[in-house]
């Protein structure tokens, strides 16, 4: 394999020996990478075209921006997820990905290896407190007997699932590509298949009109800008070999079937392993401290009535829509059986 020599960022490198076989190990995540020494960053044109050694970071945290039409549900343009690397002296990164999950995947691999690395922005850290304050509040201030037992086996179970962040972050990643195959048109992908076909088109009319020296230079570039509008536009639709109905189902078995094998190790897991994730247990946690179940069943149902219940009409907190959005596609793939 090519080996490109990633440049350093900030004034702490690391030997050449050390980077190379730190780079060739690296976990990829989308356009970046986790090494066990540093991380990988993208430049705009070339995956893992920059490094920062681990011990010179001092946070990693996702960012999303979302364009007006990403704001109303309308237009072409949705989310942009980043990358956001602060290190050495106040300075900063931030990588584009195409994908949100493959900033959630980094970001879970980073937990995972670097826990000492703080995975949110302060000020998202101080809403985050203020929020937990507030919900504090809305907590009883004494829980009966039984409900104290439930309480001390849903965090048993949170803090075993929080141990592999990882699974956790395919499970929801895999399960939200699978809700989106789902309940989307097959007309679309017809009509990203005529898009692709018109780029072809483009791209063959301009180049057989450049070899035969027809037409001039102005000519070329629309065709080239209209080819590589419509490569653009039907990629995130079109059917590829990772995207795919077969594809996006059999990532999603892997990732149950991972699973299983590790909630093996905890004795008496008490859900149904397509629904073990850290934030499920956490909504659990939240019934039972407002009093609304006693027992892990009680507070299981009542975790799925108040989901079922949250849609685009309700408003609710970002951390609560962070939630909500992540274990939401999960549920709704089994219709919450």
């Amino acid at each position: 394999m090519l080996y490109l020599k990633p440049r350093l960022l900030g004034s702490v490198g690391l030997d050449d020996a050390v980077l190379k076989a730190d780079k060739k190990s690296c976990v990829p995540c989308g356009p970046c990478g986790v090494g066990e020494r540093a991380l990988y960053l993208n430049s705009y044109w070339l995956d893992r075209r920059w490094y920062v050694p681990v011990s010179n970071i001092q946070r990693a945290y996702k960012r999303v921006a979302m364009s007006k039409g990403g704001f109303t549900g309308k237009g072409v343009f949705g989310s942009i997820p980043y990358l956001v690397v602060e290190y050495g002296n106040g300075e900063t990164k931030q990588c584009t990905f195409k994908h949100e999950h493959h900033v959630d995947m980094m970001i879970a691999e980073i937990q995972r290896r670097f826990p000492r690395i703080k995975t949110m922005s302060a000020a998202a850290a101080r809403r985050l407190e203020e929020a937990r304050l507030a919900e504090e509040a809305r907590y009883k201030k004494e829980l009966s007997p039984r409900a104290q037992e439930t309480l001390a086996e849903l965090r048993r179970v949170q803090a075993f699932l929080e141990e592999r962040p990882d699974l956790a972050t395919r499970l929801a990643a895999d399960s939200k590509a699978k809700r989106v195959d789902q309940i989307t048109n097959p007309a679309y992908k017809w009509a990203a298949l005529a898009i692709f076909g018109m780029a072809l088109a483009a791209t063959a009319y301009g180049f057989a009109s450049w070899m035969s020296g027809s037409g001039d230079s102005s000519l070329y570039v629309l065709l080239g800008g209209l080819a590589a509008l419509f490569f653009f536009s039907s990629s995130r639709v079109l059917p590829t070999a990772r995207m795919n109905c077969k594809a996006i189902a059999a990532a999603l078995d892997k990732t149950r079937a991972e699973l299983a094998d590790y909630v093996r190790a905890c004795p008496d897991f008490p859900l149904p392993v397509r629904y073990a994730h850290p934030v499920t247990v956490a909504r659990m946690i939240r019934s039972v401290r407002e009093g609304r179940a006693e027992t892990v069943e009680e507070a299981f149902e009542d975790m799925k009535a108040v989901l079922r219940s949250l849609n685009s009409s309700v408003r609710v907190s970002q951390a609560e829509y962070d939630e909500v959005v992540t274990i939401k596609p999960i549920f709704l793939l089994e219709d919450y059986q």
